[in-house]
């Protein structure tokens, strides 16, 4: 049996900022508003960090709905006055399955504007397609485009995207403890700000590794690395979640991003996050 430890519904400052307040006082000017809005956002990137301990194919092919599925989210706001912005974000999921295979496409625009001049101008997708031959094997075909339309330096990318293939197999499958691993080989693809590009043979591997120590208590360590003769990116995230009561749990995670094609090669980050619903 699998335990999968979900935040509580509500975060305590979100508890005690809202419905405190009669409707006419949410203004801008009482600052309610303000502080609801600050609120959201906290308990928005609290919930995204428990959310980065889940992993829907990690007893196996993930259990999920036949034929097309997806949704699409999109956002904008303009400022007019004392100043001039504009922010557009688009977000995009589809996802595609017969039980055996299942291909899902994921998509992130975001463009910003501030005083006639672009401040933000870029596009995230992924394509991740699994075919499941069994229990323990899989292949796998992964693809990924970053673009910046504001690169305009040799050290910026204006494109960097890779396109691999490979097996994948459970090394470990209990209730208690899995592990698997998959590698590829692929195209990794660079343009720089001058426009130079560069399209070289790149490679790729993955861990996904989980266990649970108790019934409110489990581990995850996921590691990707890729690499060509341009750079070695390697990014490892180890979280810890604790279920103290139905109503409290707790994230720790410790992220290490490496690329020895920057000055300084190694970026650590430490997370807490706490999560409290009454």
């Amino acid at each position: 049996m699998k335990t999968i430890f979900r935040p509580a519904a509500s975060v305590l400052v979100l508890s005690l900022g809202v419905g405190a307040a009669p409707a006419f006082a949410q203004t801008t000017l009482t600052g309610m508003r303000a502080i609801n809005d600050q609120v959201r956002d906290i308990e928005r990137d609290v919930q995204d960090d428990f959310a980065r301990s889940d992993d829907d194919a990690r007893f196996g092919n993930p259990d999920t709905k036949l034929g097309l599925s997806g949704s699409v989210a999109l956002t904008y706001s303009g400022i007019t006055g004392n100043q001039d912005t504009q922010d557009l974000s688009i977000g995009a999921r589809v996802r595609h399955s017969n039980g055996t295979f299942v291909q899902t496409v994921g998509l992130a625009i975001e463009f910003s504007e501030a005083a006639g001049t672009t401040t933000e101008k870029s596009a995230f997708g992924v394509y991740d397609a699994n075919y499941y031959f069994n229990d323990k094997f899989y292949g796998f075909v992964l693809g990924r485009l970053n673009t910046d339309g504001l690169a305009v330096t040799a050290t910026e990318y204006k494109n960097d995207g890779f396109l691999g293939v490979g097996p994948g197999v459970r090394i470990v499958n209990t209730p208690d403890t899995t592990w698997r691993l998959q590698a590829g080989v692929g195209a990794s693809y660079l343009e720089d700000g001058l426009g130079a590009e560069t399209t070289e043979v790149g490679y790729i591997a993955s861990s996904r590794f989980y266990h649970r120590f108790t019934d409110t208590m489990f581990a995850t360590m996921d590691t990707d690395v890729l690499t060509s003769d341009t750079a070695t990116r390697v990014n490892n995230e180890l979280g810890m979640n604790f279920k103290m009561t139905d109503a409290l749990s707790t994230r720790v995670s410790y992220i290490t991003d490496y690329n020895d094609a920057r000055a300084i090669k190694t970026d650590n980050k430490l997370g807490v996050s706490l999560v409290i619903g009454f």
